[in-house]
């Protein structure tokens, strides 16, 4: 029986013998513990290539590194490139690596407005849209992302899956119960609505730096 089916059974069942509420709840239960799968295309791309295609055509830059310890190198490679200010706000995950000594002042807490570069890390990213995909918690704040102009994002080589339908699996399968916010990310903010001029930066980062690690 498919969960169209088995939904409309329920509610046949709950019209003669219980209650519609009770009902209804036991098939969204059943929904999100089963949910069914779409048809997909024929996707036959190596996974990494294509997220370092997407993400250059959503207008985001890349860079990769092989350790963690690699990364204030990184940032403050990126930082200089562009002329950015030397100064971060962070998650707790990468406060205690090697930031002063690349001349960077970086602190972990959540972005304010003054912030003008924020590093996190990623839950995944998807492969086929260029998407990163971040979970909020209380060591991973949804502001540090989404405030500062300038977006840095470290994503584990190991957590590029294919499609949306994989991230999401990957979600239920891990984490279970949702966070507060489940953030997709698809390069900077931009908009064309005012006489289709594209604008960047416009409901969030004016930038989006993408750092591949190995491990």
């Amino acid at each position: 029986m498919s969960a169209r089916e088995n939904i409309l059974a329920r509610i046949r069942a709950a019209n003669k013998t219980a209650n519609i509420d009770d009902v209804m709840d036991g098939a969204v239960a059943d929904r999100l513990g089963s949910p069914p799968i779409s048809a997909l295309p024929k996707l036959d791309w190596e996974s990494e290539v294509h997220f370092k295609l997407r993400c250059k055509e959503s207008a985001s830059s890349l860079d990769e590194i092989k350790r963690i310890e690699e990364l204030p190198s990184a940032v403050n490679r990126y930082l200089n490139k562009n002329a950015l200010p030397n100064k971060a706000v962070c998650w707790p995950e990468f406060l205690n690596l090697s930031w002063a000594a690349e001349g960077i002042q970086m602190e972990s807490r959540g972005a304010i407005g003054d912030d003008k570069v924020g590093l996190t890390g990623s839950y995944c990213a998807v492969a086929e849209t260029g998407t990163l995909v971040l979970l909020s918690g209380p060591d991973s704040h949804a502001t540090t992302s989404l405030l500062p102009e300038t977006h840095i994002a470290v994503v584990q080589r190991s957590r590029i899956v294919k499609t949306m339908e994989d991230a999401w699996r990957l979600i239920r399968g891990e984490v279970g119960s949702l966070p507060r916010q489940v953030n997709f990310i698809s390069g900077p903010s931009r908009t064309a609505d005012i006489e289709m001029t594209l604008v960047y930066g416009a409901h969030g980062p004016f930038r989006v730096h993408v750092i591949i690690i190995d491990q």
